[in-house]
C-alpha cells in the first residue's frame, strides 16, 4: 500500500475527527456564542469550520453578523466560545474514542512505529487527558506550539521533529481537507478518514481506522 521508497517510521494523527470526535462540542459552543450575538449559525456553516483555527472559524461565523467587531471584541468572543467548548469536553471519556483507534495504536506500537499527535487545537492536552490517552503518544504538537494553522504544514513538521523521523518517512492520518493539504505540503503521505475519505488529494482513504490494517499501512510482508 505504501511506496517502499518512503518507508513509514512514524504516524502522526490529527486529534478531532480521527482519535475522538468533539464536533458536537464545537458546534454547541459556536451556536451558543452566535445566539448571544444575534448571528445566524447552523450545522451547514459549522462544516466550514472543520480543521480551521479558532480565529479563522470566528471570521466565518461573523460573515453573517449585522455589525462590525473590533479586534479586542473578536478576541473576547473567541475566548468565550472556547470556555463553552472546554466545559463541554469535560464530559468526554475513553468511551468517546473512535472505532478502531486503540487497536490501530497498539498495532503501530507493537511494530516499533513512532506515534504522535498533530493538532491545531490548543485544547488537545485536555482532550487527551479526558479520553485517557495523554501518556500514549511519543510526542504531541498542537495549537500551543505553532504560529500557523493548517493548511500550513507547521504542526506536522513539529511533530515529526519531536519524534525524530524525517517527513518523508511519516504518514499523517487526517479527517479534514485542510489537514490533507498540510500533510502533503510537509512532504508526508496522508491517510484520509471520515470526511477526508472522499478527498482526491489524500494518498490513501478509509472510512475510519477500524477499516485499516496496520500491516497494510506498513507494507508488511
Amino acid at each position: 500500500m505504501i511506496d517502499n521508497r518512503n518507508e513509514i517510521r512514524a504516524v502522526i494523527f490529527d486529534l478531532d475527527g480521527v482519535i475522538v470526535s468533539t464536533d458536537e462540542c464545537h458546534y454547541q459552543g459556536w451556536k451558543q456564542l452566535a445566539d448571544e450575538e444575534g448571528i445566524d449559525f447552523n450545522r451547514e456553516i459549522n462544516e466550514r469550520l472543520r480543521g480551521v483555527s479558532r480565529m479563522e472559524s470566528l471570521e466565518i461565523v461573523l460573515e453573517r453578523a449585522q455589525k462590525q467587531y473590533l479586534e479586542d471584541q473578536k478576541m473576547e468572543m473567541a475566548t468565550r466560545k472556547n470556555e463553552y467548548y472546554k466545559g463541554l469536553i469535560q464530559k468526554l471519556t475513553p468511551k468517546d474514542i473512535l472505532p478502531g483507534v486503540p487497536e490501530f495504536l497498539a498495532g503501530l506500537k507493537g511494530r516499533g512505529i513512532k506515534i504522535a499527535i498533530g493538532s491545531s487545537s490548543k485544547n488537545s492536552p485536555l482532550i487527551l487527558e479526558r479520553i485517557g490517552l495523554d501518556k500514549t503518544f511519543d510526542a504531541t504538537a498542537d495549537g500551543n506550539d505553532i504560529s500557523r494553522s493548517k493548511p500550513d504544514p507547521e504542526v506536522f513538521l513539529v511533530a515529526a521533529m519531536r519524534v525524530g523521523i524525517p517527513p518523508e518517512n511519516c504518514l499523517v492520518v487526517e479527517d479534514a481537507e485542510a489537514g490533507i493539504e498540510a500533510a502533503l505540503a510537509a512532504g508526508m503521505q496522508v491517510l484520509g478518514v471520515g470526511f477526508a475519505s472522499k478527498s482526491e488529494r489524500a494518498t490513501y482513504r478509509a472510512a475510519d481506522l477500524a477499516a485499516v490494517r496496520v500491516g497494510d499501512i506498513l507494507n508488511a510482508r
